[in-house]
Parts: structure tokens; sequence; C-alpha cells
């Protein structure tokens, strides 16, 4: 069985249905709680929603790593992902 993924549309669908919201203001609403966590994360700020989970930034160093076509070492830059 395929799982479906859930979009910002289909979170504001949800959120229009269940509180009698126009999908336009339900969609602003979403984006705007995306916006605010994306600027948390953008200033090093750890995000805790209650009943949800917990996220932080977390630097991840500069490695080697392996072209899968070719097989040559190819150096992976350091980067962040939130975790």
């Amino acid at each position: 069985m395929e799982t479906m993924a859930v979009n910002t549309i289909d979170i504001a669908e949800r959120l229009a249905d269940a509180h009698g919201l126009s999908k336009t203001q339900a969609k602003s609403v979403v984006e705007d709680v995306l916006k605010g966590i994306a600027d948390a994360a953008s200033k090093g700020e750890e995000i805790s929603l209650n009943g949800f989970g917990k996220f932080k930034v977390q630097n991840k160093p500069a490695r080697e790593g392996r072209n899968p076509s070719t097989g040559a070492t190819i150096k992976i830059a350091a980067s962040k992902k939130i975790v």
C-alpha cells in the first residue's frame, strides 16, 4: 500500500474545516506558523511543540563521500540540518 504525503494545502484544508475558516485564512495561518519555525531555526533556536516534538539545527561537518556513478572520492561540504 502506498503512503500519501500531506502538504501545506492539505493541512490548511483540514484546519479550515475544523475551525470554520476560509481556505485562504487557514493557508495563511499554516504559512505563518511554518515561517515562525523556519525563522527560529535559522537563528539557531530550539523549537519545542508540545505534543508533537522538539527540533534544533545541527551542524554537520564536512566529510568525504563517493560519487555513486564513478566511485571517485568527493568532498561533501559542511551543512546544517534540522533534527
